[in-house]
């Protein structure tokens, strides 16, 4: 819920007020139909507004006139040429609402502030071996308040905080060469409340392959296709499921957990598990390959992993990854019939179309009787900003997109 963060009679933009949390809810839910409506299709006149709501025209007046005041919306220039008045667009004010979004990850940490018409208005990046707690954890703090700082007057907009971080970041600390100690020192910290502490903001939390695939879902494939398994190639490769329109988070906010999928069928009598998907399709499996080669490892991330003399070992790993994605597919396919797969990466165009390209070929070689034919593989639409995007669309979404669960709150 929005917060009011300054005296309301301070010069300045006007404060939101809270949203959702009374018996007025109908009348809540329906402003923020609207907003969804001019969100999804753009500006629109209060007469296509009432056409693609159902509401009526009446309400769609009352409706406009309180978004207008708390200065939500702006209008475009009339549009002439009709018989009758011109008829006046209406559209989403980008400085009606802002959030920011922070994604913390094994290589590098993302802050994004993000307007009320989900355009990325500033962002800072910080890059690393490893987050070290005791350096990280001040940097969140100062480049929060860099952000907030730079709004000036419009710092009263900001409705909230969306964090995106693995569930663990310390998990796998072998293969990252790490100590246990410091696996567990960040396998055991209240990363969510150590942010709260640094704003007077609400914080929200979504595992970081959870809050990109909201990002996809708010504003890229998800659009157009219901349901899909969504799969980011990062130093770990991860996933998330959308299912009718829903992110599917499941019991513990884990579901589409493709990195610990396992590639083989366990043995009795082995003394090692099978290998998981994360050793094969990550990132981090092209960075040691590069390493031994005595190349660059963070070529895997820029335009050098397709060019000489990295481009060969990275074909390799390209062959590696795909075998293993088609295996995570076709086993995603048998237990929930999707529309589609979406794939998305930290890395380049390039290298994402090439693994995209063989995973395709791939599928192919699989026995696919008793269920329907590969569903499509779609590349991702927003890159290497999904995990902050989608961490800063949590608290705009809460605060701004229709939810049934609006009709409870009092």
């Amino acid at each position: 819920m929005a917060m009011p963060l300054a005296d309301a009679s301070a010069a300045g933009p006007a404060l939101l007020r809270q949203r959702g949390s009374n018996h007025v809810g109908l009348r809540q839910f329906n402003e923020r139909v609207v907003l969804q409506a001019l969100r999804t299709h753009g500006s629109l006149a209060k007469a296509e507004i009432a056409r693609v709501t159902g509401l009526t025209a009446q309400a769609i007046g009352l409706i406009a006139a309180r978004l207008d005041d708390e200065q939500l919306l702006r209008r475009e220039a009339p549009v002439r040429g009709r018989v009758g008045q011109p008829s006046v667009p209406i559209g989403l004010n980008p400085d009606g609402a802002f959030a920011v979004g922070i994604k913390i990850g094994r290589r590098s940490a993302d802050w994004l502030l993000v307007d009320f018409s989900g355009q990325v208005r500033a962002r800072i990046r910080l890059d690393y071996a490893f987050p070290d707690i005791d350096q990280l954890l001040p940097a969140i703090g100062r480049h929060l308040n860099q952000l907030l700082d730079g709004l000036g007057p419009l710092r009263a907009r900001v409705v909230g905080v969306g964090l995106a971080a693995p569930l663990q970041l310390g998990g796998w600390h072998r293969m990252l060469g790490l100590s246990a100690a410091q696996s567990q020192a960040w396998n055991s910290i209240d990363l969510t409340g150590q942010v709260q502490q640094m704003t007077g903001l609400p914080v929200r939390f979504a595992k970081d392959t959870a809050a990109a695939c909201v990002a996809e879902l708010l504003q890229g494939r998800g659009r157009d296709i219901p349901s899909f398994l969504y799969l980011f190639m990062d130093t770990f490769v991860g996933g998330a499921l959308v299912l009718d329109s829903h992110l599917h988070r499941g019991l513990h906010g884990n579901a589409g957990a493709v990195a610990s999928l396992p590639l083989a069928v366990a043995q009795p009598d082995s003394a090692a598990a099978p290998e998981q998907l994360i050793r094969q399709a990550s990132l981090w499996e092209l960075e040691q390959r590069l390493r031994e080669q005595g190349l660059d490892p963070m070529a895997a991330y820029d335009e050098r992993v397709l060019q000489a003399p990295w481009a060969a070992h990275s074909r390799a790993w390209i062959a590696s990854a795909a075998s293993a994605l088609a295996h995570c597919i076709v086993s995603a396919t048998a237990f929930l019939d999707l529309d589609a797969v979406v794939i998305d990466a930290a890395t380049t165009a390039d290298l994402l179309q090439a693994l995209a390209e063989r995973v395709r070929a791939l599928l192919h070689a699989y026995n696919w009787e008793g269920l329907h034919p590969p569903p499509p593989l779609a590349l991702g639409s927003i890159g290497s900003d999904a995990r902050a995007l989608g961490g800063a669309l949590l608290p705009l979404h809460a605060c701004f997109a229709p939810d049934t669960d609006i009709f409870l709150k009092t």
